[in-house]
C-alpha cells in the first residue's frame, strides 16, 4: 500500500536572482526518507523557490520515517515512525537545523500519517496497522506531547484503514480517508482533542483509494482524489458533514492518471493534483461559491517520475513535488496566484523516496 502519508506572489523583474525584492528571510522545507531512516532538510530562498540543501543535512530520524508536520510556531516538527510505532519530535533552530528531544512518543501500530489543527494545540496520528487515531496535547513551550484518552479507550477506533486525515480549519472536525474495495471518508467531531463518530453517521462514500485529501480554507468544500478510480470527488462541508456535488466524481480527462495526492494553494483559489500515472500535476479552478473544479487550460505541469507528495511555501508563491521513483527528487515551482499557472524552478536529488514534505510558516 502507498504511504505518504496544508498568497503572496512575489512581483520581480528576475525572481531566480532578485535579492532586493520582497521578504529575505529564510524558510525551509523538511523531507522524510524512510527508506533510509532520514530528514532531507533545504533552505528555501522565499525570493526565488530555489532550494540549498543544509550542510548538517541529511538528519537520522526514526525507523521508516512517514509523515512529517510543523507546529506553527516553527519551534518544533514532528515525525511518525511506522517501522516503531512511535513520534519524534525536533527541535528547529533558527538556521533550520533539526534536533531530536527527549524520547520517542509511542503510538499505535505502523503509524503513517500526522494532522494538526490550526492552532497547533492537538496533534492526530493515523495507526494504519491497527485502524485508529491517536491523540495528543502539544504544550506550546517545548512541544511535549500528552495522550488524550478518547471516550474508548487510549485512542480513538475507526471502521476503515486509514490512509490519509485532516483538520478542518476550525479545529472542529477530523476527517479521515480509508482504503479498500469502496472508498469511504470517515468523520470525528472534536472536543478538547476527543473524538466521537459524526452523527447520525459519520460514514460517507467517496472513489477508491482516496490517497489524496484537501479542505478549502473557509471549511466549506473538502475533495479525495481517488487513486484507482482515476477521478476526483468533491463534497460541500455543513457542520460537519458532508454533501457530494452534482458534478462529483470528476473524471480526469486524457493524460492525466493515478492521482495520489492533493495541495490547494494558500490563495484558496486553485487545486492542485499529483499523478503517479502520467508523472505531471493537474491544476483546477475552485469556485469561489460553489466549490466546482474547472481543469486549468495551461494544465498539465510536468514533473519528474511519481510525483506523490505536495507542499507549499508560507507565502503561497512556490510549491514543491516529491517524485518518489528514481532518480528521486523534490521540484520546485513558481506559483503565479493570478493565473495558477506553475513554472518549474529546478529538481533537487533527494537519497530515496519522499514520504512526506513539510515547509516552515
Amino acid at each position: 500500500m502507498l504511504k505518504k502519508a496544508a498568497a503572496l506572489f512575489l512581483v520581480c523583474v528576475s525572481a531566480a536572482i532578485c535579492v532586493s525584492c520582497g521578504p529575505t528571510t529564510s524558510r525551509y522545507l523538511y523531507a522524510a526518507i524512510p527508506t533510509s531512516d532520514e530528514i532531507v532538510a533545504f533552505r528555501e530562498d522565499p525570493n526565488s523557490g530555489i532550494l540549498t540543501q543544509l550542510a548538517v543535512s541529511p538528519i537520522t530520524a526514526g525507523p521508516a520515517v512517514q509523515s512529517l508536520v510543523i507546529h506553527p510556531s516553527n519551534k518544533f516538527m514532528y515525525a511518525a515512525n511506522a517501522g516503531e510505532g512511535d513520534v519524534s519530535l525536533f527541535a528547529i533552530a533558527s538556521d533550520g537545523s533539526i534536533a531530536e528531544q527527549g524520547t520517542r512518543t509511542p503510538v499505535g501500530t505502523d503509524p503513517t500519517v500526522l494532522a494538526m489543527d490550526s492552532a497547533g494545540a492537538y496533534l492526530y496520528v493515523a495507526n494504519t496497522g491497527e485502524e485508529s487515531v491517536s491523540v495528543f496535547s502539544i504544550t506550546a513551550t517545548n512541544g511535549n506531547l500528552a495522550a488524550v484518552a478518547q471516550v474508548s479507550g487510549p485512542t480513538a477506533p475507526l471502521g476503515i484503514t486509514p490512509i490519509n486525515l485532516q483538520v478542518d480549519p476550525s479545529g472542529g472536525f477530523l476527517y479521515v480517508t480509508g482504503a479498500g474495495a469502496q472508498g469511504y471518508i470517515e468523520v470525528f467531531s472534536i472536543n478538547n482533542g476527543v473524538l466521537t463518530p459524526l452523527s447520525p453517521s459519520s460514514y460517507y462514500i467517496t472513489g477508491t483509494s482516496p490517497y489524496g485529501l484537501a479542505i478549502t480554507s473557509n471549511g466549506g468544500f473538502l475533495y479525495t482524489a481517488n487513486n484507482v478510480d482515476n477521478s476526483i470527488s468533491e463534497f460541500s462541508i455543513t457542520s460537519g458533514a458532508l454533501t457530494q456535488l452534482s458534478n462529483s466524481p470528476i473524471g480526469q480527462q486524457t493524460g492525466y492518471s493515478g492521482p495520489v495526492a492533493l495541495l490547494i494553494d494558500k490563495s484558496g483559489k486553485y487545486m492542485y493534483v499529483a499523478n503517479q500515472g502520467t508523472t505531471n500535476l493537474a491544476g483546477y479552478s475552485i469556485g469561489s461559491t460553489d466549490g466546482a473544479l474547472t481543469l486549468l487550460t495551461t494544465s498539465p505541469f510536468v514533473t519528474g517520475a511519481n510525483p506523490s507528495v505536495l507542499a507549499t511555501d508560507s507565502g503561497g508563491a512556490y510549491l514543491f513535488a516529491g517524485n518518489q521513483k528514481s532518480p528521486f527528487a523534490i521540484q520546485s515551482f513558481n506559483l503565479d496566484t493570478s493565473s495558477g499557472q506553475l513554472t518549474s524552478v529546478h529538481s533537487y536529488t533527494i537519497p530515496g523516496a519522499p514520504a512526506s514534505i513539510a515547509t516552515t510558516f
